[in-house]
């Protein structure tokens, strides 16, 4: 294990040692008995905070995240929830905004269901509790949800959400992005469409500079082609 107080760009293993400092302690890394540790297998960057990011593998959930979950089962008290994680999410039924039965959970979200959830808590054995976003429980009743890699997140987003404010203002959609890689999209048939090919055009080159420019240009000819066919 790796003991060093400073880390720049460093690949580390979960478990590696990054800092003596708790209050470093940031995405892709957890504490315990007031050091940082790497949660995952990534890229150490420090700057202000210690964050890992991630090189390969599935999502690992922290705090505070919002994500979109699809509903895989309901027990006596709890809805489990698939959030594209190796790990099983939960939310309890008293997270529900409202006080509810257990016969009424059917009723709210079924199986299959897709919704915004809130990660609320991920202990050490990974445990993951969810909540509603914001106090609200949105279930995804239209629209259609495109799967990407959670890694390439940031880049859909783009620098002060850029990227998304460019696909919104192309197309006519409501785009909602999951920190977990899961993106909804709800707006006309032709444009959801359009939506999602460039998301995954962003996705296969995310590594790549120039790409707003190369995404606008998309854009534009496709809606171009979409008039011309009219």
């Amino acid at each position: 294990m790796r003991k060093q107080e400073k880390v720049d760009k460093t690949i580390v293993v979960p478990g590696d040692l990054l800092s003596d400092d708790a209050a470093k302690a940031a995405e892709g890394t957890y504490t315990e008995n007031g050091k940082v540790y790497s949660l995952i297998y990534g890229l150490a960057d420090e700057r202000e905070k210690i964050r890992v990011i991630p090189l390969s593998g599935k999502y690992l959930p922290t705090i505070g995240d919002v994500v979109i979950g699809m509903v895989s089962d309901i027990s006596f008290s709890n809805w489990k929830v698939d959030i594209n994680s190796p790990y099983e999410a939960l939310m309890h039924i008293s997270e529900y905004p409202r006080r509810i039965e257990s016969s009424e959970m059917a009723k709210i979200m079924r199986v299959g269901d897709l919704a915004i959830f809130k990660v609320v808590d991920v202990d050490q054995s990974m445990k993951i509790e969810l909540a509603p976003r914001e106090g609200q429980l949105r279930v995804l009743q239209s629209g259609r949800v495109v799967e990407i890699s959670y890694t390439k997140v940031p880049r859909v987003i783009g620098r002060a959400g850029s990227m998304i404010s460019l696909l919104k203002d192309k197309l006519d959609v409501n785009i909602f992005v999951g920190k977990n890689g899961r993106i909804w999209i709800n707006g006309n048939a032709a444009d959801e469409e359009l939506a999602i090919k460039a998301i995954k055009r962003i996705e296969k080159e995310a590594h790549t500079s120039g790409l707003t420019d190369r995404i606008t240009k998309f854009l534009e000819e496709e809606k171009h082609g979409v008039y011309e066919k009219r």
